[in-house]
């Protein structure tokens, strides 16, 4: 059996940049933030903390640092996903001399991989390293889905632990846990489909909102943790305008604007990612508002 990273809601954290450059006295008052309020685990170098733009010193300086300031307190998991299984064995064995406690490894995008071929990348990449391997299953950003049968394959390797889910396909969910054994743990890749993917035996979330909201996110998961389904229903409805504002534009776009906003200093966006248009802006704004960060 194999033992469960973190159950719980996790932060993919924002990166903050400052000129240019990755700004990590931000970043830590970032991750303090986190953890004061309930975080169960920190996801760094993800999709929203910009990781396709950083450069592998600012990366692996990146995730040094937050290992080190973490300290132990919650799990910490690096996004080490490339479409070269080549670089993503780097990015992973970088990660694994960091001292973190997991990679989160997304499907190779671009190359629009065939389910034998994602089942090889997978495979020869957690035999690279000693940790435990969430796979990242995002279509709408990579051209390519793994399937449920291709999980239960993936299922046997002692270090590939589940997946992170934003197919938004709750059939394919359901067919993947009558499938897969009982220690292929499934977290929701989407904020808004937490408690339904709870619901089917998921374990939590892996969360952009959670960077503004990280004590509601772990109130939400723990109340699905608890079989508490009607308050935890009535709690995803309760979020679901904000987390719809947070992808408004395309993530990271929105959460880190509402950062910003909200006086935190997660600085700019890194090209090809730019600040929002000005009706989002103004939509974030009302957002904020709305839900009580600001006057």
């Amino acid at each position: 059996m194999k033992e469960i990273i973190f159950t719980g809601s996790a932060v993919a954290i924002v990166t903050p940049f400052n000129g240019g450059e990755v700004d990590l006295e931000t970043f830590g008052r970032l991750l303090d933030f986190q953890m004061e309020n309930g975080t169960d685990a920190i996801v760094v170098c993800g999709t929203t903390g910009e990781a396709s733009t950083m450069s592998y010193q600012e990366r692996t300086r990146t995730i040094a640092f937050c290992v080190d300031h973490v300290g132990g307190r919650v799990p910490v998991i690096a996004g080490a996903g490339s479409n070269s299984t080549e670089n993503a064995i780097t990015l992973s064995q970088d990660a694994e001399r960091c001292g973190v406690d997991g990679l989160l490894v997304v499907t190779p995008y671009y190359n629009k991989a065939t389910q034998n071929g994602l089942i090889r990348h997978y495979r020869t990449i957690a035999d690279a390293v000693s940790l435990p391997v969430i796979l990242y299953n995002v279509p709408s950003r990579t051209g390519v889905s793994i399937t449920p049968e291709t999980y239960a394959v993936l299922a046997q390797h002692p270090n590939i632990m589940g997946v992170k889910e934003a197919s938004g396909n709750l059939g394919n969910i359901q067919k993947t846990r009558n499938l897969c054994p009982e220690d292929f743990y499934i977290w929701s890749g989407n904020d808004d489909e937490t408690v339904s993917i709870c619901a089917l035996g998921g374990k939590g979330v892996i969360s952009v909102a959670a960077n503004v909201l990280p004590s509601e996110m772990h109130r939400l998961v723990q109340l699905c943790l608890n079989n508490d389904f009607t308050a935890a229903g009535e709690m995803q409805l309760y979020l679901k305008d904000f987390c719809d504002a947070m992808f408004c534009e395309v993530n990271p776009i929105p959460v880190k604007t509402a950062l910003n906003l909200l006086g935190w200093n997660a600085g700019e966006l890194r090209l090809p990612l730019c600040p929002p248009s000005g009706e989002h802006l103004e939509h974030i704004r009302k957002i904020l508002a709305q839900y009580g960060l600001t006057h």
